[in-house]
């Protein structure tokens, strides 16, 4: 007879069981649709979520009766989801970090931070605003301007590369303010969660975030671009199997927790050590040994994330209407702030630059479930935003065939190596 605590682990691994098949089961159906396979898997944790099937995040009787409440059994198993979703998303940029050449980064910079950066301010300041002048609080309409900000690297590539369009000229604009764009929301994320914890708003206090996460960013960058490539890691003299991949995974385990020790989120940590070793002899095998790792843990993150959103807050008109302002915002902020940063390179270039960084994703998530997690946001406004980032990934690539459609792209001179997410 199996103990109360046996039984509690066997439901937790049936949960996990699921959530797997049902993420790769989602994942095969979307790619044959040629659609964002993250958007199948956020659906997939709203469908079998404890708010809609309930075949996950329902505590068992053996769990009620180990931590002897319902109330005290649910808190116990959102704790554990969080802690495997939060695995799930430090590998997942850790690897966008690794599979993004630093060169590439640094040649489409002045062009992806010219993008980039209207785009964050334009969609946060309507963020912010729209939040306000519906009642919210500071805070929280601070973290809904923040997780509207950031353009999601993989689904960005992913609707691009299926287009055939990743080596146009405005496919390497917008992959590279992609990437700006996740480094700049990440700055935006660590400074937000600092002001909410700090409960006010001050300049200086402000300025020391910022610097400590400009800090961080040069410290990596110099390692990516001198230090790693100039000295061999040597890590075939290590006597263990899979030296390469446990140093890489003791690195990104230990600047995430760096990260996280200074205040900052700990996805901050993970994308600069993928950044750091992207620039090692070993970045071929690191790449081919940490996908399968990420290709099981990042679902995890993209169906506990759908799990929590709870649709019947969608009988409430207030909430409804947030989420499509909240979508209209996002999808508006950045046709018109990125659309402006490429001013120059033609009416079409600017509309395809400007749908391009449309879609949401991971870092609008990681920063809605801090909010959700700190207080700072309710379950209606987590829910709003994550629905608005299904929208926005689902709309994407019918926007960007309508303003692909009739014309060739030009082709950049140089061809860069094919990057995977």
């Amino acid at each position: 007879m199996l103990s109360p605590a046996m039984n509690d682990v066997a439901g937790v691994l049936l949960d996990v069981f699921l959530m797997y098949l049902c993420a790769r089961v989602a994942a095969e159906v979307f790619e044959r649709l040629k659609l964002p396979v993250v958007v199948g898997e956020l659906l997939v944790g709203v469908a079998i979520g404890p708010h809609a099937l309930r075949l996950i995040g329902v505590p068992t009787g053996p769990m009620i009766e180990v931590f002897g409440s319902r109330a005290a059994a649910s808190k116990g198993l959102d704790l554990v989801y969080d802690v495997i979703a939060e695995i799930g998303l430090v590998v997942l940029l850790f690897y966008i970090g690794l599979t993004t050449p630093f060169e590439r980064l640094i040649r489409v910079l002045p062009r992806s931070i010219a993008v980039a950066v209207p785009g964050i301010a334009v969609t946060m300041a309507l963020g912010v605003a729209f939040m306000a002048l519906l009642g919210h609080s500071q805070h929280e309409s601070l973290f809904v301007g923040a997780a509207m900000v950031a353009t999601s690297v993989a689904i960005t590539v992913r609707v691009m590369g299926s287009l055939g369009e990743l080596e146009s000229l405005e496919g390497q604009i917008i992959l590279g303010a992609a990437i700006v764009d996740d480094v700049l929301g990440l700055l935006v994320l660590a400074a937000v969660v600092d002001l909410t914890r700090s409960g006010r708003i001050d300049a200086l206090e402000v300025a020391t975030v910022v610097a400590e996460v400009t800090a961080f960013v040069v410290v990596a960058a110099l390692a990516a671009r001198t230090a790693v490539p100039r000295y061999s890691l040597h890590l075939e003299r290590l006597k263990m199997e899979s030296a390469p991949l446990a140093f890489a995974l003791v690195v990104m385990l230990g600047m995430s927790a760096l990260a996280a020790g200074l205040g900052l989120a700990g996805v901050v940590g993970a994308f600069l050590a993928g950044i750091a070793l992207s620039g090692s002899s070993e970045q071929l095998e690191l790449d081919r040994d940490v996908r399968p790792i990420y290709e099981f843990l990042t679902p995890f993150f993209f169906v506990i994330a759908g799990a929590k959103v709870d649709l019947a807050v969608l009988n409430d008109a207030h909430t409804i209407w947030l989420m499509l302002g909240l979508t209209a915002l996002a999808i508006a902020g950045k046709i018109i702030g990125c659309g402006a940063g490429s001013w120059g390179l033609g009416r079409r270039s600017i509309l395809i630059v400007g749908v391009g960084m449309v879609p949401r994703g991971e870092i609008g998530f990681a920063v809605a479930s801090v909010g959700l997690s700190l207080g700072a946001i309710s379950a209606d406004v987590f829910s709003a935003i994550v629905l608005m980032s299904i929208v926005t990934a689902l709309v994407a690539p019918p926007l960007l065939q309508f303003a692909l459609r009739g014309r060739g792209l030009p082709r950049m001179a140089v061809r860069a190596p094919p990057v995977e997410y």
